[in-house]
């Protein structure tokens, strides 16, 4: 009977250490990815200012060719909308919109994943010796559950490995 009280009163300390770890970790995640790409910042820009082309190199979209998708809006700059839904689990349901449009500049999306909570992604461009610096990012805030805050480690891992496909596929279709 002692051994299990203090297997117990183990279990209740862990428990509540990693609660309270989670409170000391940060709320707001952030992302990001870049590649270089020797093309004029407008070819560039014309590749990520689109939710309809942004679907030929999307690392995402690949894991299920049977993701159902909607497009609404513009097919280009703001209010360009796209909905998906999908049974595989790397891709689930969402929405994307996007929110802002700089020429040549930036494009921002904003990202709803159904439960899963909601996010900012951008593209962000920079042109220097005739090549495009892109850079894409993801903010989200991971919210005060405890949970959500432990998971927030794991986003660079669990996102970043996507963004690095999704610019190498952007590259090879501008370069290639």
């Amino acid at each position: 009977m002692i051994f299990l009280k203090r297997i117990l009163t183990l279990f209740v300390v862990i428990i509540l250490g990693l609660v309270l770890v989670s409170f000391l970790l940060p709320r707001d995640v952030k992302v990001a990815r870049s590649i270089e790409i020797d093309a004029p910042a407008a070819e560039v820009f014309a590749k990520v200012n689109g939710l309809k082309v942004g679907a030929d190199w999307s690392p995402r979209l690949v894991c299920d060719p049977k993701v159902n998708l909607q497009y609404s809006g513009p097919d280009t700059g703001v209010a360009a909308k796209l909905e998906w839904t999908s049974e595989h689990p790397q891709v689930g349901i969402g929405k994307q919109q996007i929110v802002e449009s700089i020429e040549s500049q930036n494009v921002v999306t904003a990202l709803d994943f159904g439960g899963h909570g909601t996010a900012l992604a951008a593209f962000n461009l920079v042109e220097a010796g005739g090549k495009i610096m892109i850079t894409w990012d993801l903010e989200t805030d991971m919210g005060i559950s405890p949970i959500g805050r432990h998971m927030g480690l794991m986003m660079d891992k669990w996102v970043g490995g996507d963004y690095e496909v999704g610019l190498s596929n952007l590259k090879a279709m501008i370069e290639g």
